[in-house]
């Protein structure tokens, strides 16, 4: 936010005011160096290739994305949350910016350029059993009810 208490939007052209650190959460098990790119299947919509990589400044938003990445996928165990550098420009995540909550308070972003990992926090508090559940089964009702889109 500025002075002012209104919100910056972030766009392609106007990113560099955002503040890390940055977060990706994923199934995936990488290493520092390694590179998340666009053009992989969703984790959250089967068959859809993706245009960004999405990533968060917050604990809480990358928990989200680990947990449900490695449920969706079937596996077990919670996933991991990486610290990642973004090496080109970002946006606003428009999937839930405005969209599912005014601003952007889960500080979610996308780019179609990669990420590099710089760590992985290992430390980062996951959701009940029960909460993970609780947004599966809302996640299930958004794809029976063909809400579940990603605009990417």
């Amino acid at each position: 936010m500025d002075e002012g208490g209104t919100r910056e939007p972030v766009t392609y052209e106007h990113y560099a005011h955002v503040p890390g650190p940055f977060l990706h959460g994923t199934r995936a098990v990488l290493a520092v160096g390694d590179e998340l790119v666009p053009g992989f299947v969703s984790n959250f919509q089967a068959g859809r290739l993706m245009n960004h990589v999405y990533f968060t400044a917050l604990v809480e938003t990358a928990a989200w994305g680990a947990e449900l990445a490695t449920a969706l996928a079937g596996g077990t165990g919670r996933g991991h949350v990486y610290v990642v550098e973004p090496l080109g420009p970002f946006e606003d995540d428009p999937n839930v910016t405005d969209k599912r909550f005014p601003g952007n308070p889960t500080q979610s972003y996308r780019t179609p350029s990669p990420l590099r990992v710089v760590g992985e926090l290992e430390d980062w508090p996951g959701h009940p059993p029960e909460v993970l559940q609780q947004m599966l089964g809302r996640l299930a009702a958004l794809r029976d009810q063909g809400l579940d889109v990603i605009e990417d």
